[in-house]
């Protein structure tokens, strides 16, 4: 995926799916290296925020921290 692709994936996810890439994610991958994982972070906790704290326990939960 090239940059541009790759913002437009982050800024059309949802909260549970950026959650779900973020804790199950290969180490290394470009999402989360440089710009773009500052951005996909900034992102993240945007989205937290817009949801709230009792929907991004719900969505932690159903991601879990196994695949």
């Amino acid at each position: 995926m090239i940059p541009e692709q790759m913002r437009t994936w982050i800024d059309n996810a949802t909260y549970e799916a950026l959650l779900q890439k973020w804790r199950h994610a290969a180490i290394g991958n470009p999402f989360f290296v440089g710009v773009m994982g500052e951005y996909y972070q900034v992102t993240m906790a945007a989205k937290r925020k817009e949801i709230g704290i009792a929907a991004a326990v719900q969505a932690s939960k159903r991601v879990g921290w196994t695949r």
